[in-house]
């Protein structure tokens, strides 16, 4: 039987839209799931909404809805937004669904005929859009110390679970487990606030109505925690599927935000506890996706919709971005400038790159056929290596150092084409051409697959291209090297990623500057000028001249051009290659430095420097503009 793998986000208030920081735990969670599928195991991963609670019941009303109505177009929302990011969840669970009502209310059975549930008497501070109840000590100028709100004063009838009773144990429990809590700050965390004494806590109210009502005093609604907390087990079976049940429990991993760490790290495991179930086995608190210094929150009105970027730069360029750009664990800032750089630079510059490159290279010089290997492998090393520490992350949960794994072969690769050189190597009948291009093929075919957790579209797009099933790379052994067939045809396409232009609309609209009069030409004579679309493959700095760049341009030729232009002063080398650029194709060679340069780069003039002209949209090499 298949090893199993349950990870889980938090279920979600559906209070409002989502924003990139839900998305970011999602995302992240996606990816184990993906993974552990990947590795070919049993694989259940469950998100959801958190339906119930004043806040909601507050909403509802200023909407003139009922409750139920509002929180479905909410819900119906969230799971759009799902579907977009290709959120491969195998059970999405609502707290108002009756599966889960019925699991809630034989749980306050059970903790009530234990001892773990009493009726007394709740007065202290309350905070209605965190849920939270606060005692005097941790308010923050009178103010709720989680989301900086005004806190009410309540005192009402309450049933209390005896959190207390299960300091010792959970301290226990974590010293025995020291991976419970992840990373070890928030572990240290929960260790300190334990050691600062637990007090029970109210898990009824009867203010208000929107809840599940407790069987034994339908007066009382279940509050959040026992309501809300066990959605994890009611979605695995608990009290319901025995099978099922046992199959699922206990989750591997619980992967929440930073701030909601206690509830799953204190008073969830003290639940189980109470239960006598088994407590899951990793409690991972990430960082914050920051805007400026501040958390995102629906509250404060600073978020980000994911939709929006989605729609604008694509599903993959947004799922990479949440997984590359923060080292998990830690918080980090959101900028669209990063996920723009990020989009360009990885994504278009080095994987969209190679890929095109190789295909173009296969297509030209060995007929659009896969050659066979040589004997020797240049990239196999490398390629091996990365598979480890890919994998080496994810069991770690370290997301963003298994996405940047994949992206050392990815770059090892396009350095593996500058240093052999196939174009020369064809041009001088070179029997190593085949064995470079068949390593450059395997190792797209490699990333692909490694590349499955994290992306959704890019790599069946890949396999499409280097003429393959992408249904043939759905497990982690599909990574080993040599899976490739050597004949097989390649399908070549459009650039995978297409580089984002990163000048503002503002700028774009803004008319030319002036330019002093030319002689006017005729349509004939302007027909008799060739200009072509190019990518730079290579560029160089010209020994002895410091305004000169020596580029290698592929034109959609047989081989690529050299063409020297004086842009170093604007330029770095190594930011060149993958750029496309506006050739004047058919001007006379000329000897520049020893060497012959093939043609022009057209370029714009301004007060701040130089400026290379691009497409604004990637277009294939060799497109004429007319």
């Amino acid at each position: 039987m298949a090893e199993r793998f349950t990870v889980t986000t938090p279920i979600y208030y559906p209070n409002d839209r989502l924003h990139i920081g839900h998305a970011y735990t999602t995302v992240a969670a996606d990816a184990l799931a993906r993974y552990h599928r990947l590795r070919g195991e049993d694989v259940f991963f469950v998100t959801g909404t958190d339906e119930h609670g004043q806040k909601i019941e507050e909403r509802a009303a200023k909407a003139g809805k009922a409750p139920i109505a509002y929180v479905d177009e909410i819900v119906s929302d969230i799971r759009d937004l799902w579907q977009l990011l290709q959120i491969s969840y195998d059970d999405f669970i609502r707290t108002t669904e009756p599966r889960h009502e019925r699991v809630v209310q034989e749980i306050f059975k059970k903790l009530e005929a234990s001892g773990d549930i009493y009726l007394s008497q709740y007065e202290g501070w309350y905070c209605t859009p965190c849920e939270s109840f606060w005692v005097e000590g941790k308010l923050v100028d009178g103010n709720c110390p989680s989301c900086g709100g005004p806190v009410s004063r309540l005192n009402e009838e309450s049933y209390f679970f005896r959190l207390s009773r299960y300091a010792q144990p959970l301290l226990d429990y974590i010293e025995a487990n020291p991976g419970f809590i992840q990373p070890s700050s928030r572990r240290n965390e929960m260790i300190s606030f334990i050691k600062q004494g637990l007090e029970d806590i109210s898990v009824s109210r009867t203010s208000f109505r929107w809840g599940i009502p407790l069987p034994q005093d339908p007066r009382h609604i279940a509050y959040v925690w026992i309501d809300a907390l066990t959605n994890y087990i009611t979605a695995c079976g608990y009290l319901q599927d025995e099978q099922r049940f046992a199959r699922f429990w206990p989750a591997d991993v619980h992967l929440v935000g930073k701030e909601i760490v206690r509830f799953h790290a204190i008073i969830w495991p003290a639940i189980l506890l109470a239960l006598g179930l088994p407590l899951p086995r990793v409690v991972y608190g990430h960082g914050w996706l920051l805007l400026g210094e501040q958390k995102m929150s629906k509250s404060r009105g600073n978020v980000i919709d994911p939709r929006q970027l989605v729609q604008r730069y694509g599903r993959d360029a947004v799922r990479y971005y949440l997984l590359r750009e923060v080292p998990f664990g830690a918080d980090g800032n959101y900028t669209e400038e990063a996920l723009i750089l990020r989009t360009n630079v990885d994504l278009a510059n080095d994987l969209g790159n190679l890929l095109s490159r190789t295909t173009a290279m296969i297509e030209r010089f060995t007929d659009g056929v896969v050659p066979s290997p040589s004997g020797q492998s240049e990239l196999r090393a490398t390629a091996e290596e990365c598979v480890k520490k890919a994998t080496q992350s994810l069991d770690r949960l370290q997301v963003s150092d298994g996405v940047s794994a994949v992206f050392e072969l990815v770059r090892r690769a396009n350095k593996y084409i500058e240093e052999s050189a196939p174009w020369q190597l064809n041009r001088t009948g070179d029997p190593r051409l085949n064995g470079v291009l068949y390593d450059l093929a395997e190792s797209l075919r490699i990333v692909a697959v490694l590349l499955r957790p994290f992306l959704v579209d890019a790599p069946h797009a890949i396999y499409r291209q280097l003429g393959l099933d992408s249904a043939d790379a759905s497990r982690l052994a599909d990574a080993a090297w040599g899976g490739l067939r050597p004949g097989t045809r390649i399908q070549r396409g459009e650039p995978i990623f297409p580089r984002i232009d990163t000048e503002s609309a503002a700028q774009a609209a803004e008319p030319a500057a002036a330019s002093p009069a030319t002689p006017e030409v005729t349509i004939d004579d302007f027909g008799r000028v060739d200009l072509r679309v190019g990518t730079i493959l290579a560029a160089s700095k010209v020994k002895g001249a410091d305004r000169l760049l020596e580029l290698t341009v592929d034109l959609g030729e047989s081989e690529p051009r050299t063409i020297v232009s004086g842009i170093a002063e604007y330029y770095q080398p190594e930011a060149l290659p993958g750029t496309q650029v506006v050739i004047v194709a058919n001007l006379q060679p000329a000897k520049i430095r020893g060497i012959v340069s093939r043609g022009m780069i057209l370029a714009g003039k301004t007060e701040e420097g130089l400026q290379i002209v691009s497409p604004r949209e990637p277009l294939p090499p060799g497109t004429r503009i007319k």
